[in-house]
């Protein structure tokens, strides 16, 4: 779960920009927060990602314990171009994973971008050496 300041500004960006779909949204007046649910896929199948704005919360800080949260996909260099075309911050240009056990020629390829609240995405080659 990632707190967000504008539900609708992290939606757009979760579906927009990464692909994902809305799968769920509800208000709770009575707590004054927003439950909205993101996946690449149906809840019962699929990992999802939930995003809670309160409504009188403007700005948060991320503290120390969250590191970032990571997807996978099929072209590193293809995904991050695609992404700095549509405006998205990269963070680490895509290359090797730092401190890899593989061999050389088997190192993951990662790269980070940030949302627009500030949180940091790991973007992982899927089956780079397979």
């Amino acid at each position: 779960m990632l707190r967000v300041a504008d539900l609708e500004r992290s939606v757009t960006f979760y579906t927009s920009t990464l692909g994902m779909q809305l799968l769920r949204r509800q208000n709770y007046p009575t707590g004054r927060f927003t439950l909205a649910f993101l996946g690449f896929g149906e809840e019962a199948s699929h990992t999802v990602l939930e995003l809670t704005h309160n409504w009188d919360t403007v700005d948060y800080e991320h503290g120390t314990a969250f590191g970032h949260i990571a997807l996978g996909v099929r072209d590193l260099h293809a995904s991050c171009a695609q992404l700095h075309a549509k405006g998205v911050k990269i963070l680490r240009a895509p290359g090797p994973m730092t401190h890899s056990s593989l061999d050389c020629d088997q190192t993951e390829q990662i790269a980070f971008i940030e949302d627009p609240d500030g949180y940091r995405i790991e973007l992982i080659e899927e089956n780079h050496h397979a």
